[in-house]
């Protein structure tokens, strides 16, 4: 029996593949997954869903079979099928009596610190007020070329439990978990029950992608999951179709595949390890070997900067060799630390004026990326 004797808050993402029928929406999954997430609040957890389906929900509406590859077809097809998906889930949750919000996200919220804050502090409060938050990815503003895509909603699911401090993660999916080898297609194929760590031998068994409307495949499950690890959150990769799954996982019942989570980090450190670095600092041997036992960064340490960044954006530090080792979030902006590296701490304020830092940054704001 697994023991999640300490978890209090749960994300559930269900992916488009168990959310779709030919027909458009299978109400008879939807009313499955909400009466099982009832039964959570019912036992005291706090819920957050993570739905697929969009996409694809819009994409039949439209009579479009096919998988759907332009952008602006893409934006199209969830600006349709977003309100579908919705009154979906209100006309389900209405009969337990639960409000339900939708919560539309772009990568970029998250890594924006003020915005990430803001959104953190209206999901509390929906959850305080027992209503379940249901996130999607903002499709029709959000497009990889401006650099605000999660991707797929695998790993949208983990930054959300990450970042808005959940102890599991639960990926619904139309498999039982992850194997050593397809179970379609072999009949040695053995179900992994428990990962400790996610290592190329586990990523190797992951193969193949999802549906015509789908993104992820079991690959993006298992990236999703170590970002959830990383975030001191474990993660479950179950299917969907099993009777009452959610009440059997938080329950004990070994389903599925259990990712178990690393040391949890305090949440400003999951922030600045889950946030994507805006450029680079190169520190010298004696600054790394400081910043490995925990002190401050130094203006004299500094070697270089890669990239252009404002004060509190997130970047990465690496040594003179390249190798990067930590994030962390700086007091300068890329002009101000390319005029102070080199000098001393007691030359900030002549060279930048009164009221700075006398650091570049302080432990506090850094996390180590790797085992050093």
């Amino acid at each position: 029996m697994r023991d999640f004797s300490g978890v209090r808050r749960i994300v559930v993402k269900a992916g488009t593949n168990i959310l779709s029928s030919a027909s458009g929406v299978d109400m008879k999954r939807i009313a499955s997954i909400v009466d099982q997430i009832a039964k959570l609040k019912d036992m005291g957890y706090q819920v957050l869903l993570v739905s697929s389906g969009a996409v694809g929900l819009g994409a039949k509406a439209l009579g479009h079979n096919s998988p759907v590859v332009y952008i602006a077809m893409k934006q199209a097809c969830a600006a349709i099928g977003q309100p579908l998906l919705m009154s979906a889930y209100k006309a389900e949750f209405d009969r337990h009596n639960l409000l339900c919000a939708q919560v539309l996200i772009t990568r970029s919220i998250l890594n924006n610190r003020r915005s990430y804050n803001n959104l953190r502090a209206s999901v509390s409060m929906l959850l305080a007020m027992g209503v379940v938050p249901i996130f999607n990815e903002n499709d029709v503003v959000s497009t990889a070329e401006i650099g605000n895509v999660f991707g797929d909603n695998d790993r949208m699911s983990a930054m959300v439990a990450s970042k808005i401090d959940a102890e599991l993660l639960v990926l619904l999916t139309d498999i039982d978990g992850l194997y050593t080898a397809d179970p379609r297609s072999s009949s040695d194929a053995r179900l992994i029950s428990t990962i400790d760590e996610i290592t190329p031998e586990i990523l190797s068994y992951a193969k193949g992608a999802g549906s015509r409307f789908s993104t992820g495949g079991m690959k993006t499950k298992l990236l999703a999951a170590e970002i959830a690890r990383k975030g001191g959150c474990g993660t479950v990769i179950a299917s969907g179709y099993e009777d009452d799954v959610l009440i059997r996982i938080i329950k004990g019942e070994e389903l599925g595949s259990y990712i178990l989570p690393d040391e949890r980090l305090h949440q400003r450190e999951r922030w600045i390890l889950n946030t994507p670095a805006e450029g680079k600092i190169i520190v010298d041997d004696g600054a790394k070997k400081a910043l490995l036992s925990h002190k401050s960064l130094l203006p004299s340490g500094i070697t270089g900067i890669e990239g252009v960044f404002g004060r509190g954006d997130v970047v990465a530090i690496s040594d003179v060799s390249g190798t990067e080792f930590a994030k962390a979030v700086p007091y300068f902006d890329s002009t101000e630390i390319e005029r102070l590296q080199g000098h001393r701490s007691s030359d900030i304020e002549k060279i930048l004026g009164k009221g700075r830092k006398d650091v570049i940054f302080r432990p506090e704001d850094l996390v180590f990326t790797e085992s050093v």
